[in-house]
């Protein structure tokens, strides 16, 4: 229970409160946030880590679906008991870690909107997002180190043989695809019921769509590079008669060349992303505090929310340790059973494009929509294109750079399918926020598109039957093999060869 003081604290940081706001509106970030600025609405009135306050406010959590989300803790234990007590049932163990992730991410996505709520608000709301993306790099990192390349003479390249890579680059873009078509259109969906039409901000529409369109740009390039090139290629040597030319730009050539060009432009969307965060957090600080703060005075349940107790520091950092631990732990039971899981019948690219990026991002998306919900339509929206903006600029870029120093070819060669879909995502969706406000229309449309996405995903052909984009099936593809050619075809062809039919 708060004690004297803590009152005395509140009274203070209601009255400077207010006089610190003209002053967070017109300073830059950054100096604030050396300052140590805090939050009146973080401050949890005790100190140091109490059990019995730390289990109750995990346990409410930050809204009442999160507070539902809690009953699937005991998935956790079970998970990582069933691991070791029966090894040999891969799909019961990835199912239960599944399911377990949802709470594990749910404490992440919590713990860091304690952190952030302690921090000024614009960097509050940077931080919180960040947060959310970290399940994310986890599991990124954990399905690079993981992969293991097809072994030279070995057929196919799909996950129940090691090869991650298509999982990991379907996951990428399902990640964008998930926070852009399902959260977004769930925000707007809910958002609607309760009201109308909810207005928001162009300063985060409109940088955020903009960012995605760079971004999209981006990624698209390599993909599109080597559909360009890949009818060009040739196997090693060429034989005219009995003259034999060795030939220079080989699949293997291509291949290298566009791992080269992965490398390099990822490292140029981090820098991109590095210039996003410096202009949220210097150029347009006061315009996105204004907007936020526009957001919290008509939040419908802003009275509820300020009377709930909050984590103290020490239990901050316990929460985000141990959601921390958990999630890593959970992740990797996940990504050994992805072998099993394909095996089972569901495929590579159904897998990585909506299976794994719903679980890393139920956090995130059940915030959003519950700050959609009570009209925070601002910040609900910023929780939907700010995730997209960091996986395209800063996640799948580092996981190419991680792939590159554990020397393992992970590059941004997307199935053309698969690129397409972001991109004509990332246009529908700026074309809903053009007019700068929602309705629940828009958002069921939003949710049908990404269903039908899922449908089509579930029949597209894992990499060892079909692939855009996979050199080891152009080499095949040029292999010694059986053809039937029309006889008159061949005379001509023989006839140029200058040999005697």
């Amino acid at each position: 229970m708060p004690t004297s003081n803590s009152h005395e604290n509140g009274a203070h940081g209601h009255g400077s409160h207010d006089t610190s706001d003209e002053s967070n509106e017109n300073t830059a970030l950054l100096p604030s946030f050396l300052r140590g600025e805090i939050a009146h609405e973080g401050e949890s009135g005790r100190h140091g880590f109490h059990p019995r306050h730390f289990l109750g406010v995990t346990y409410r959590s930050s809204n009442l679906v999160s507070q539902y989300v809690n009953f699937l803790w005991p998935f956790v234990p079970l998970a990582i008991i069933f691991r070791y007590v029966l090894p040999n049932h891969p799909l019961l163990i990835f199912g239960l870690a599944y399911v377990g992730m949802i709470p594990s991410a749910n404490l992440l996505g919590f713990a860091g909107q304690e952190f952030a709520k302690k921090m000024p608000k614009v960097a509050g709301t940077l931080i919180e997002t960040t947060f959310g993306s970290l399940v994310e790099i986890i599991l990124f990192v954990v399905l690079i180190v993981k992969h293991r390349e097809p072994v030279e003479g070995e057929h196919g390249g799909n996950a129940d043989e090691g090869n991650l890579i298509p999982i990991i680059q379907a996951a990428i873009l399902g990640s964008i695809l998930t926070n852009l078509l399902l959260c977004l259109g769930l925000c707007f969906f809910v958002g609607g019921l309760r009201k109308t039409t909810q207005k928001f901000h162009a300063a985060i529409s409109e940088t955020g769509n903009g960012l995605l369109l760079v971004a999209a740009f981006g990624l698209l390039i390599p993909s599109a590079f080597y559909s360009a090139l890949k009818g060009e290629t040739t196997i090693g040597k060429s034989t005219l008669g009995f003259i034999t030319v060795q030939d220079k730009f080989t699949p293997e050539t291509l291949k290298r060349d566009i791992l080269k060009i992965s490398q390099v432009t990822s490292v140029v969307l981090i820098i991109a992303f590095v210039c996003y965060l410096l202009f949220n957090a210097r150029s347009q600080h006061s315009v996105f505090h204004e907007v936020i703060e526009m957001d919290e005075h008509g939040d419908l349940d802003r009275e509820e929310d300020a009377a709930k107790m909050r984590y103290t520091g020490t239990e901050t950092t316990v929460a985000l340790v141990l959601s921390l631990g958990l999630v890593t732990l959970l992740l990797i039971y996940l990504v050994e059973k992805i072998e099993d899981v394909v095996q089972s019948g569901v495929p590579d690219q159904f897998l990585g494009l909506i299976l794994l990026p719903l679980v890393e991002k139920a956090a995130e998306h059940l915030t959003a929509i519950d700050e959609a919900y009570d009209g925070v339509i601002n910040v609900a929206l910023f929780h939907c294109l700010g995730p997209s903006i960091q996986t395209a600029l800063f996640n799948a870029p580092l996981v190419v750079i991680v792939g590159w120093i554990l020397n393992k070819p992970m590059d941004l060669n997307f199935e053309i399918f698969m690129i397409v879909l972001v991109v004509l995502g990332i246009l529908v969706v700026g074309n809903f926020l053009r007019d700068g406000e929602s309705n629940w229309l828009e958002g069921a449309l939003l949710v049908i598109v990404y269903v039908i996405i899922a449908i089509a995903s579930w029949y597209y052909p894992n990499p060892d039957v079909a692939t855009s984009n996979g050199i080891e099936g152009l080499a095949a593809s040029a292999g010694p093999k059986n053809v039937t050619i029309d006889r008159a075809l061949l005379k001509d062809l023989l006839r140029m060869a200058n040999l005697d039919v």
